[in-house]
């Protein structure tokens, strides 16, 4: 069976998702939704909040990944299913609360015939509480094999694609087929999930774009994302056709996790290269704002569940291995390797690191020994088979130089090996051996590291001496927490080899300190840790979900939800008439670009529309209209000449101009400006050094602005220069403020807030108290105007009656608290009051001609 949407991929990738069709219709397995399955067939770009009473009576976690922690095999004709002990999904339920339910929902391992995938979904949702996801082979070959293995994999492992032999070109068929993976899932998780009770955690790069379904279903809803892999630098991932639909998937998560800070500054450099975002630290949390949603970043690498390893300790003790191990090696020093068999191992350059250690330190030819273990590689991976065929070559080559009877340097196994067999690989090994050249974590080190310390309580003998050593390359997640380990340049042979003489020479005094540190850390950064830390972030990033009105906008990968104050609203403009209507002193204070003309708007002067309906307005007796903006007062004096009556505020309030008849006044503290010798020439000097940025000398100010500028580069000399004013200004009347790619240098007490508590107050003293208020701006120097219309209130400048509207424009976090969605609604709301106003004025002509 194929869904609909599978065969309509190219709506999906260009964010249409269509419904997925379904032959057969039946009630969720677990009814945590009241309702049918068919209730939510159709998708919703608003939240979906049940009103109805949970069947939850508590807290569920929904885990999503690719793979169920499941094992499957078929005997006799029927399916027989576990648990897989060794899944990281599985072992992360020890940190979550005892009383809190989890639901898996992933695809399995094998295939299953589609006239049997009802009868398995039933068993494994009744026995384990799993959620399975099946899609034709096709579509899975896609997905895995090509977008994921192919494109995802190797690109965030720092490989371009250079060409169609290496790396593989972006093959648009292959995201499609990808996204079209993502939907299916969403949808086996929209038929379990109970919005307002649930958590989603999903986990790594497979499924990436699944943060959009699920928030553009149910705004509310409570979802972390933890990415296994490394996240590449900004120049990397950059070269993604795809990149800002990925990276805006992932935004619609409540909290991303990393495995590192490396990983977690790539992603968060990437967002203010290509979306321009700017993170905050705060009390020890990193926070992204995103229309109104804190998205956090969390990292934590993943620990090991310290009781799986024991009991395999234990097991492979009763089983002998250790001995048997021990017997086959005595008389030699064993180095031990791990790895998949996949391009970015480094396993080719551990191999050779080995013969560099035998070539300049003979004396451990016949002692030392290599044993690699090469587990089959996890997918149709890059250049698997060149890889395996250089590493054998290597293998040969090295046993044919150094070996003789009875040694061999290497010992390279290929085929599968057990568990036990491998835990009994790490009790004789005197060091461990990790020359990846990219790997997200790696837990290789720390599984080695519990089993030397050997069974906890065990007085055996062959739990094993308390020592280890470790060298780890330095491009591997765990390293930053193994400050014991030696730590190598894999591409740097010579020096890896000297790193390998080193590990096996040290003595056991040093070595047991080493491994004391670094088994402190691994047994208290297990596992449960790691996914405990992860669930009381999450707790803590979502605990204003339902506090906050919450809407979303925008299509395809571009949608993201609003969360503004619940307070917080559109502009009714009958509302804002009637109120006008009634009013008999009126404040009106404008904002100029992206209030009145839109920002991207070429010819900056206002239009005859404009100027027609604020002449209208100013010719209103009971109106005062001010043009508060940051612009000169020359070219807003020369734009407005029309408007005789309308007032000007420029500069933010420097110059003000009560009416076209009137000379301009200063509202600053002073006139000396000699400041403006000491600052422009820093800001010059830093003009010089960071290409794309400028100097805007204003009358009052001095603005450097770094717009064009690389915005990594930019931000650091903002930061840089904001200093270097302050200390030299320390002793000026002026402020130094930063704000968006900007740093200015104005005279103290100037603001647009400050300016609209002198209009208030002059109207007041005039016995014109303002009883009606409306102020609309769209940036933060905007924010200073509402903020002052609170103040004004409290201040008595205001008529106690007085009705307020402060809007901003645009749908955003705001000390407004109204919005319109852009200038022409401005326009149009501003239109209306003009007519309100004419058709009064009209109406007093014609009682005077009565009269």
């Amino acid at each position: 069976m194929i869904s609909r949407s599978y065969t309509n991929l190219l709506d999906l990738a260009s964010g249409n998702f269509p419904v997925m069709g379904r032959e057969r219709r039946r009630l969720p397995r677990v009814m945590t939704v009241p309702g049918n399955v068919s209730e939510f067939d159709e998708d919703q770009a608003y939240s979906v909040s049940s009103d109805n009473p949970s069947s939850v009576s508590s807290d569920r976690m929904i885990i999503v990944a690719n793979r169920l922690p499941l094992k499957a095999e078929r005997k006799n004709g029927s399916w027989s299913f576990s648990w897989d002990q060794d899944s990281l999904y599985l072992q992360l339920k020890d940190g979550l609360p005892e009383d809190m339910e989890v639901l898996y929902v992933g695809s399995l391992s094998v295939d299953v015939d589609s006239n049997e995938q009802d009868d398995v979904a039933q068993i494994l949702l009744d026995k384990f509480k799993c959620v399975p996801t099946f899609f034709p082979p096709d579509l899975q070959s896609k997905f895995y094999d090509g977008f994921c293995k192919r494109q995802l994999w190797p690109l965030f492992h720092y490989m371009l694609p250079f060409s169609a032999d290496h790396g593989g070109r972006f093959d648009r068929s292959l995201w499609e087929a990808y996204v079209a993976t993502n939907k299916l899932f969403f949808q086996k998780v929209i038929e379990v999930i109970n919005p307002d009770d649930d958590f989603v955690w999903i986990h790594d790069y497979h499924l990436m774009v699944l943060p959009t379904f699920l928030r553009r279903r149910f705004n509310r809803i409570r979802m972390g994302f933890f990415l296994h892999s490394p996240f590449p630098s900004s120049e990397i991932y950059r070269s993604l056709p795809v990149r800002e639909e990925i990276l805006k998937a992932l935004l619609n998560s409540d909290l991303i996790g990393f495995h590192t800070f490396d990983y977690a500054r790539h992603f968060l450099t990437c967002c203010s290269r290509m979306l321009g975002l700017e993170y905050q630290s705060k009390r020890g949390y990193i926070g992204l704002e995103y229309y109104g949603r804190t998205v956090g970043i969390k990292i934590m690498p993943v620990g090991i569940n310290m009781g799986r390893i024991q009991s395999v300790m234990r097991y492979s003790e009763e089983e002998g291995k250790v001995l048997e191990l021990t017997k086959r090696f005595e008389g030699k020093t064993v180095l031990l390797g791990i790895d998949d068999m996949d391009i970015f191992k480094g396993i080719n350059l551990k191999l050779l690191a080995m013969e560099q250690m035998l070539k300049q330190h003979s004396n451990w030819r016949g002692r030392a020994v290599l044993v690699q273990i090469v587990n089959p590689a996890r997918g149709k991976g890059i250049d698997v088979v060149e890889i395996r065929g250089e590493i054998e070559e290597s293998c040969r080559r090295i046993n044919e130089e150094f070996g003789k009877p009875g040694y061999q340097p290497i010992v390279y196994i290929d085929t599968p090996v057990s568990i036990n067999e491998i835990n009994a690989y790490y009790h004789i090994a005197e060091c461990v051996v990790v020359t990846a050249v990219r790997d997200g974590m790696n837990l290789t080190p720390y599984e080695y590291i519990v089993c030397r310390q050997g069974l906890l309580g065990s007085e055996s003998d062959f739990s094993g001496p308390k020592k280890s050593m470790l060298v780890a390359s330095e491009f591997i997640g765990c390293s930053p927490s193994l400050s014991g380990a030696i730590r190598v340049n894999p591409w740097n042979v010579e020096a890896t080899g000297e790193a390998l003489n080193e590990a096996l020479s040290m003595g056991d005094a040093e070595k047991q300190l080493r491994h004391e540190k670094h088994f402190r850390y691994v047994s208290t950064h297990d596992v449960a840790y790691w996914s405990r830390s992860f669930l009381q972030d999450l707790e803590r990033i979502c605990v204003d979900h339902f506090k906050k009105r919450c809407w979303g906008m925008g299509i395809s990968f571009g949608f993201r939800v609003v969360a503004l104050d619940p307070n917080f609203r559109k502009l009714s403009i009958p509302c804002i008439v009637s109120d006008y209507k009634r009013a008999k002193s009126r404040a009106i204070l404008l904002d100029y670009d992206g209030t009145l003309m839109p920002q991207n708007s070429i010819n900056k002067a206002p239009s005859q529309e404009v100027l027609n309906f604020l002449d209208a307005l100013c010719e209103d007796k009971k109106n005062s209209i001010f043009i508060v903006s940051g612009r000169g007062r020359d070219s807003l004096g020369k734009w407005f000449t029309p408007c005789k009556n309308i007032g000007i505020a420029a500069e933010h309030g420097y110059f003000l101009r009560w009416s076209g008849n009137e000379e301009w006044e200063t509202c600053g503290q002073g006139s000396d400006f000699g400041w403006m010798q000491i600052v422009e020439p820093v800001m010059k000097q830093y003009t010089e050094s960071t290409d794309g940025s400028s100097i805007e000398i204003k009358e009052s100010a001095l603005v450097w602005q770094y717009r064009d500028a690389d915005p990594g580069f930019g931000s650091l000399q903002a930061k840089e220069m904001l200093e270097h004013l302050e200390s030299v200004l320390a002793n000026e009347p002026v402020a130094v403020k930063s704000g968006h790619y900007i740093v200015e240098v104005k005279p103290q007490g100037v603001s647009k807030g400050s300016v609209s508590e002198k209009i208030f107050s002059s109207m007041a003293e005039k016995g014109k108290p303002v009883d009606f208020v409306l102020c609309i701006g769209d940036d933060r120097s905007d924010e200073d105007m509402f903020e002052a219309i609170g103040n004004a209130m409290s201040k008595r400048l205001l008529s106690s009656n007085a009705q307020v509207f402060a809007c901003t424009v645009g749908q955003k976090p705001s000390k407004a608290k109204y919005y319109l969605d852009d200038t022409t609604e401005v326009t149009s709301m501003l239109e209306s009051l003009a007519e309100a106003s004419e058709a009064s004025n009209f109406s007093l002509r014609e009682l005077d001609d009565a009269l």
